[in-house]
């Protein structure tokens, strides 16, 4: 079976660009939407200064692998410590055998991967005609959000707010030249909000931040940043008001922004249209009309981490990059 290969960030970073991604991502949900993938797994772990989530999936992509996302997330990092919010490895195994494939990073694979399934949901739920984006939050997951749905849609200008109004301005800098739209600092995200066509949250914010009253008719949302029971982003009231779409319906019910919606009495599970995978096969319809207000809520498939790791896996020993351990010697 050979070695186990270690990839670090840096290997995963050259090994995995975003239309790879992108490619990888659907695939995992139209596997997942048909029925060739079982059900992925989560367990969630709370520590007084930040949380951890486990994340795993099997797939058979021509081998069946086996992945299993160990990621940490620590708010205060940044500042306190100098170091990344999210940390974490994904292990891939061979689930034929059980064989422990590789060891990687993954905080190259949970930034892609995550832009990757916006990407793919913009591309069923939004207006065929949108061209005018609003990023609320100007992280990494705010850059690799708008450099993805500029790839299923043709872009002329974005609007981007932060509560550190000097990343906002930089993200404008760095990607308005790469990206060749008009992309505009805002101090005041409903103002942005109102004037878009498509709307992404990749915020850790624990406030409802975007509300029926900041959303026009035919707008594709995206919310991203709800990841556990205690943040919050699209207010119950709009997701009522809206054709909802999920990832993985139990997981958005325990920890997306669906939960919250769930558990104020505001909609039920049967308002969820379907999950994303049944809407990229064909067995649920996308977006129905040109005003309807399409909301995607994305809490991070497992499938999704397995499809990208098998990639950069695969990528790497054809490239022959990363160190082999032997951890049966």
């Amino acid at each position: 079976m050979g070695p186990t290969l270690v990839l670090t960030r840096g290997d995963v970073r050259e090994l995995l660009d975003l239309d790879t991604c992108i490619e990888a991502v659907e695939s995992a949900f139209r596997m997942h939407g048909d029925g060739r993938a079982g059900q992925p797994g989560i367990i969630g772990l709370h520590t007084p200064n930040g949380s951890f989530h486990i994340k795993a999936g099997l797939l058979d992509l021509g081998r069946p692998y086996f992945a299993a996302k160990t990621n940490a997330n620590f708010m205060r990092n940044r500042v306190a410590l100098g170091l990344p919010t999210i940390q974490g490895t994904i292990v891939l195994h061979d689930a034929e055998c059980g064989f422990p494939l590789a060891v990687m990073d993954s905080i190259e694979i949970s930034i892609l991967r995550t832009g990757a399934a916006t990407a793919v949901a913009a591309k069923y739920l939004a207006r065929p005609d949108a061209a005018v984006v609003a990023i609320a939050g100007c992280g990494e997951q705010g850059r690799v959000q708008l450099r993805a749905v500029s790839r299923v849609r043709h872009l002329r200008r974005a609007f981007v707010w932060d509560l550190d109004p000097s990343r906002a301005q930089q993200l404008a800098a760095d990607l308005a030249p790469e990206l060749g739209i008009e992309i505009s600092p805002v101090g005041n995200l409903a103002t942005a909000t109102r004037d878009a066509d498509i709307c992404i949250t990749c915020t850790p914010s624990e406030q409802y931040i975007l509300t029926t009253n900041n959303v026009r008719p035919g707008t594709f949302v995206a919310g991203v940043g709800v990841d556990n029971p205690h943040k919050k982003e699209l207010h119950p009231e709009l997701m009522a008001a809206s054709t909802l779409v999920v990832d993985i319906l139990d997981q958005c019910a325990t920890i997306g922004d669906l939960h919250h919606a769930l558990e104020e009495g505001i909609i039920t599970r049967s308002h969820v249209r379907a999950e994303l995978g049944a809407v990229v096969v064909g067995r649920a319809p996308g977006r129905q009309s040109e005003d309807e207000i399409t909301i995607f809520d994305s809490t991070g498939m497992a499938l999704q981490d397995v499809a990208a790791a098998a990639a950069v896996y695969e990528r790497a020993v054809e490239a022959g990059m990363g160190k082999s351990i032997d951890f049966a010697s």
